[in-house]
């Protein structure tokens, strides 16, 4: 796992694997949620980074499962 992965990088990752941003409601505030049509139920939920733009290991490591959950990527 990178220890300087951004978060610009992550929705660029996300965005290849079909999911896209969508809103968290009104005061979502960092909050942000990413959902790919095939997979409704493994939506991508996290908050983003600051000050720093480097995502914390356990974002990662959610990343990561759901994409081995959607069958997207490999253990």
């Amino acid at each position: 796992m990178p220890k300087d992965f951004t978060y610009e990088e992550a929705t660029k990752l996300l965005k290849d694997f079909g999911y896209s941003e969508v809103p968290t409601g009104k005061t979502g505030g960092s909050r942000v949620r990413f959902l790919n049509k095939q997979f409704p139920e493994y939506p991508i939920k996290f908050h983003k980074p600051h000050p720093e733009n480097r995502l914390k290991p356990y974002v990662l490591a959610i990343i990561k499962t759901t994409l081995i959950d959607c069958g997207l990527i490999d253990d």
